[in-house]
């Protein structure tokens, strides 16, 4: 009996989506479109049931539409958009997502000419192919890094623009639990948007608990003997392993129930993906979890009735992508409950708000500049959510650098009482005054605000008063886990080459012979340590180079501004003194 990564992840997994609630397709009978990969005949049936009242010719046009938005050179955006619309005919039910038809296959094939590929395993909503799932075998370190050279291949090959720009979401695993010691990630389970360059793993760590013995489907034997049937593997179904490989806790099944269970796939598909117009243009970014379970802790704090809070996710994490994203959650959210939204995110420096202004710009949000208080002051007697004549989504970014001290910005009947205020108030470890300032006047002026504290730095000691007027925690995400994940990277402490050491060691006995007994901010400034020591540094940085994915880059510590890089290099300047010490 010969076991592989089919027998021993792939098929494991079907089995596993069909107990999430996939129905299995052989591909031997099924009526697709090659030049789409979608199932026609699941596809009319279902937008037929899901929308009530129209006709086939309805169907066949917006079918027609689909094929049309795939062509275009957009990763997908005019396909979601019609997957996410909110009027005209629905491809998908989120109002009710189980009225859906969901269904799994594997080794579809993906073929425009002679080129073509065919994932594991292939997810479909509505006949449409959504997302697919590459699997290898564990402990297969070259087979790993081939795969996803292989997927990053197929992403870059124009030949394949439909199927990239249909699928939503692909899964890459090889059924282990994650290397923290890796620099790269190549063991464990991971999820990425698509691309037209290289794909982004990221890890997944689940935060919820799920009851697995009411969400999953009991096993079923006949559905079992299909699949292995299918797949030429009967001989595998008695066998202890086989039995074994079906654990549902196992690294590529955790992850399966995590993205794929309805209800996460639902929001995932309506609310994780953003398209970011960046300095190379086009890109397709999803969620991290950190800011997936920062979203719903979010949502059930506001559901308690809490009006305050903290997410104290570390520096790099993406903290103004996380208000992004919840702009459109919580709009949704309000609009249930037949009460508009207005999202502020609340800067105290220029640069902040411009940067913000970009970052927001460049998801497609409009955005409304506030760097006064006479323009807030306006805003908040405008009696309206937002400023634009498109209706499309914004966010109000207020500098109040120039007036946070002020007590008498606002009155309490200057604001829109039929308008949620929603305050994400940017790095407030820097201890926003509670007292006879803005932000206390800007709380007072609107008890019904809901305020949003952001930081990368935990709030102790002399921030208890942020504590005390932000509340407690909604969200952490502590530098170590993005360490873990790969977001940042892990400053590797090495010691100094002996020839080094003993240069610089000598370089300090000539300055104290010198200047006798000076200041050590003087000595490690004195011309004869600097040198030497920055030479080194210089050397070392050289050769610690490293491969990180396609991009050769020779810092141990990833920053996200220029101030955060001086911080980062004085750091290893002072590491480096302590290690000559």
């Amino acid at each position: 009996m010969s076991f592989n990564e089919n027998t021993r992840v792939k098929i494991p997994a079907i089995l596993h989506l069909c107990r999430l609630g996939y129905d299995y397709l052989p591909l031997s009978n099924v009526i697709r479109d090659e030049n789409t990969n979608i199932f026609t005949d699941i596809f009319e049936e279902s937008i037929l049931r899901i929308n009530p009242g129209i006709e086939q010719s309805d169907v066949k046009k917006t079918y027609e539409n689909i094929s049309l938005a795939l062509d275009n050179e957009d990763l997908g955006k005019a396909f979601s958009d019609m997957l996410n619309a909110t009027s005209g005919i629905r491809l998908i039910d989120y109002e009710n997502f189980g009225n859906n038809s969901f269904h799994v296959v594997t080794e579809l094939t993906y073929k425009n000419g002679e080129d073509e590929f065919r994932p594991d395993i292939t997810l479909l909503i509505n006949g449409m192919p959504l997302a697919f799932i590459e699997v290898k075998k564990p402990n297969n370190q070259e087979g790993i890094l081939a795969e996803r050279d292989r997927i990053n291949s197929r992403f870059r090959n124009k030949k394949f623009r439909k199927f990239i720009n249909i699928s939503q979401l692909l899964v890459f695993s090889n059924n282990m639990e994650y290397d923290h010691e890796s620099v790269e990630p190549i063991q464990g389970a991971f999820y990425s948007s698509c691309s037209y360059n290289n794909a982004a793993f990221s890890c997944f760590r689940e935060e919820e608990e799920f009851d697995l013995n009411t969400m999953l489907i009991p096993e079923n034997d006949e559905i079992e003997n299909l699949v292995l049937k299918d797949n030429n593997v009967s001989v595998i179904k008695h066998s202890a392993e086989f039995k074994t490989n079906k654990n549902p806790v196992s690294p590529t099944n955790k992850i399966l129930t995590s993205l794929f269970s309805k209800e996460r796939f639902a929001m995932i598909l309506k609310y994780c993906f953003a398209y970011v117009n960046s300095e190379t243009g086009l890109e397709k970014h999803i969620m991290r979890y950190p800011q997936f379970f920062a979203t719903k802790e979010i949502e059930k704090t506001i559901d308690k009735g809490v009006k305050k809070g903290i997410i104290w996710h570390t520096q790099g994490s993406g903290k103004t992508a996380l208000a992004f994203y919840n702009v459109k959650y919580l709009t949704d959210y309000f609009h249930k409950r037949g009460i508009v939204p207005k999202f502020y995110f609340i800067v105290d420096r220029i640069d902040l708000l411009k940067q913000a202004h970009r970052e927001f710009s460049a998801r497609g949000l409009n955005v409304h500049l506030v760097n006064s208080k006479e323009e807030l002051q306006r805003d908040f007697k405008l009696n309206q959510a937002i400023h634009n004549q498109s209706g499309n989504r914004e966010m109000t970014v207020v500098n109040i650098q120039k007036f946070k001290d002020d007590s008498d910005v606002l009155r309490a009947n200057d604001y829109d009482i039929n308008t949620q205020r929603i305050y994400f108030l940017d790095e407030v470890h820097r201890s926003y005054d509670p007292k006879g300032s803005f932000l206390a006047n800007l709380i007072s002026s609107d008890r019904n605000a809901i305020v949003i504290g952001l930081t990368g730095t935990p709030l102790i000691g002399k921030d208890r008063t942020s504590r005390e007027t932000f509340g407690n925690y909604i969200h952490k995400y502590y530098y170590n886990s993005s360490i873990a994940d790969g977001y940042t990277l892990k400053l590797i402490r090495e010691d100094i080459e002996t020839s080094y050491k003993m240069q610089l060691k000598d370089a300090l006995k000539d300055i104290e012979i010198i200047k006798g007994d000076a200041d050590r901010r003087f000595v490690y400034s004195h011309e004869k340590f600097a040198k030497p020591m920055l030479q080194y540094i210089v050397n070392d940085f050289q050769k610690s180079r490293i491969r990180f994915g396609d991009h050769s880059i020779g810092a141990m510590v990833v920053c996200d501004s220029s101030d955060q890089a001086k911080n980062s290099l004085n750091f290893l300047t002072a590491q480096t003194i302590r290690r000559i010490m």
